[in-house]
């Protein structure tokens, strides 16, 4: 029996931008999405600020972020509510106010009172109104400067340590504290969570050696807030976003954004979870219907039902008798431009081109049409060939020929086994070989490989390759029946 899908929760960020998309609401969004929620944003400030820090703060009217709030109360159900920067006294009082009207089940405050480095980003007047909201949240999550700062807003001086301060913050405002621990020094970063009641349990973490941290406090709170709406526990909750942080840290020097202290990488689990497909099953699943069309091709149906005219058969095999050559040179090439195993592959296929021309093709053409002209059509994929050759790309010209392998290959999975007296036997079963199958496995892995290790723009050029390549195979099947010729446009 298989499990249900968890509902997917509802979940308002309320908090600043940062243009660079590393924290604030921009941050919660993709921390939300990480953990299959439906994630929604009203902004409080917009931030002007990057990886080296905060340029300028612009805080819009109360009574448009009032406005904001309740076009999503109005017509959304709300399963969770994360609230990070404030800015003003206006601000936090507008969003105070708001919430006991449209309080949800689970409310997160991520208290963004101090900076990293140290910089107050409340005013006093925001400080102290602050107290009212931490009324109506059930979590909080302070990092250590600010920890000490909700302390002094509750009227006594901080605690001897982290969790004798978290247990004074949380007994205050009767709200869950976790208190973090990625301010302390050494080589682990725990958390603890501490409950009114005095409880505490310890999170531990290992600390990850980065420095791109930005918005980490953001990206906790709001994944904290996502699985407590889904799972309707907090400890579990706290555990699961804790191990996904630490993922997110490991993940975040690849990133490469900006210049400063960067993101964490939130994209890290889901896309270590999924299976990432090929580069060349992509490619197969783009031409998926140039395939159809392939298979439901006239030609391809009476080779299958035994019905086409000898005569039509035999024009297409002088024409695949020019591409053979033209396509053999065209795998030589790719074996110069190759070494070790490549080189001796695409060899390999080259002599193989050269000995099917001769003991498939010239044993059916016999004679016929062995004069005849190149179509256009051939003549149109060849020049194909030859302009992704002339770009000098081993990447570029291995999708070219790339098609030749599968689309054949696939054919004769598709057309199956037919008996010994049909009239095109030997070609189906040359279709159909297990050899030639291995052959175009082989090739697939070898363009998978290019694929892998090419720029962007180069694998760009290599998909456009392949696809133009799939798009002539149908054409030249097509083309023994049509008059006048039909080419790709």
């Amino acid at each position: 029996m298989t499990a249900a899908r968890p509902t997917v929760p509802r979940v308002l960020s309320i908090a600043g931008t940062d243009p660079t998309g590393g924290a604030g609401l921009q941050a919660d969004l993709k921390s939300i999405a990480a953990h299959d929620g439906y994630g929604m944003g009203v902004v409080t400030a917009l931030v002007a600020q990057n990886t080296h820090g905060v340029r300028s703060v612009h805080v819009p009217d109360a009574g448009f972020l009032r406005e904001q709030l309740d076009a999503v109360s109005d017509d959304v159900t709300i399963d969770a509510v994360k609230i990070g920067m404030l800015g003003t006294a206006d601000v936090v009082r507008t969003v105070t106010a708001w919430l006991r009207e449209h309080r949800p089940p689970v409310v997160v405050v991520d208290p963004v009172m101090v900076a990293t480095s140290g910089d107050r980003l409340l005013d006093e007047d925001a400080t102290r109104a602050v107290s009212d909201l931490l009324e109506l949240a059930e979590l909080v999550t302070p990092n250590r400067p600010e920890l000490d700062v909700l302390a002094t807003l509750a009227g006594t001086e901080p605690g001897s340590s982290p969790t004798a301060t978290a247990r004074i913050v949380a007994r205050t405002w009767d709200v869950l504290v976790l208190a973090k621990g990625g301010h302390d020094d050494g080589d682990t970063s725990d958390d603890v969570l501490v409950s009114p009641e005095g409880t505490a349990r310890t999170f531990p973490g290992p600390r990850v050696a980065t420095t791109n941290t930005h918005g980490t406090g953001c990206s906790l709170s709001s994944a904290i807030t996502t699985l407590a709406a889904r799972d309707g526990d907090w400890e579990l909750a706290i555990g699961t976003a804790k191990t996904w942080l630490t993922a997110a840290l490991r993940g975040a020097d690849a990133l490469h954004v900006g210049t400063g202290t960067g993101p964490i990488d939130h994209g890290a689990v889901v896309r270590d979870a999924l299976p990432t497909p090929s580069w060349t099953d992509r490619w197969w699943t783009d031409v998926a219907g140039v395939l159809q069309e392939t298979i439901d091709c006239p030609f391809l149906v009476g080779l299958r039902d035994g019905t086409l005219d000898a005569d039509v058969f035999a024009g297409y095999l002088a024409q695949d008798v020019h591409y053979l050559r033209a396509y053999e040179r065209h795998l030589s090439q790719l074996a110069s431009w190759s070494s070790g195993d490549a080189a001796a592959f695409w060899t390999a296929s080259a002599e193989g081109c050269a000995d099917e021309a001769r003991d498939l093709h010239h044993r059916r053409l016999a004679g016929t049409h062995a004069d005849d002209p190149v179509h256009p059509t051939c003549a149109g994929y060849l020049a194909h060939l030859q302009a992704a050759a002339d770009t000098g790309s081993v990447g570029v010209l291995a999708a070219a020929v790339l098609p030749c392998f599968r689309v054949y290959a696939w054919v004769g999975t598709q057309l199956g086994a037919v008996p010994a007296d049909h009239p095109f036997a030997d070609w189906i079963g040359a279709y159909g070989d297990p050899g030639f199958a291995e052959a175009s496995a082989a090739a697939t892995a070898r363009v998978e490989q290019l694929a892998t290790a090419a720029t962007p723009a180069e694998r760009g050029a290599m998909t456009r390759a392949f696809r133009r390549s799939t798009e002539w195979e149908l054409a030249f099947f097509r083309m023994p029946l049509l008059a006048p010729a039909r080419v790709p446009a």
